[in-house]
């Protein structure tokens, strides 16, 4: 719900401010109607993917986390272990949205994912 208000399907630009130096990043997602800045915690490991948002009871507005892959793939995510609805944003490696999947059901073992290659996922 938070991110849907931002999201005119068109013009949709998103690109991720990666420091190495320290856990929490910024992501910039830019819409028609202005742009927002998340600070984001990276998940680049396979454990750090694995984990994810799980077992958190809340996460603030302009929090989130940025699922990082070493390649492109098709991928595909659960909510096993989530306690808060998420929105997911799947994105290439130009920072092209391929996929927005709204409000995703906590604990839901329902795969979540694009028919189209990505290798990014951003939760909000």
């Amino acid at each position: 719900m938070r991110f849907r208000f931002w999201l005119p399907w068109a013009a949709l630009l998103l690109w991720a401010q990666v420091a190495l130096a320290g856990p929490i990043n910024e992501v910039t997602v830019v819409t028609a109607q202005g742009w927002h800045v998340f600070k984001v915690e990276l998940a680049v490991t396979p454990a750090a993917r694995s984990r994810g948002l799980m077992h958190r009871p809340e996460l603030a507005a302009d929090a989130g986390m940025l699922f990082i892959f070493p390649r492109r793939e098709q991928l595909s995510f659960w909510m096993k272990n989530t306690l808060i609805p998420l929105d997911m944003i799947f994105l290439t490696g130009d920072g092209r949205i391929v996929h927005v999947h709204h409000m995703a059901q906590p604990h839901s073992l329902t795969p979540i994912g694009p028919q189209a290659p990505a290798v990014a996922v951003l939760e909000i």
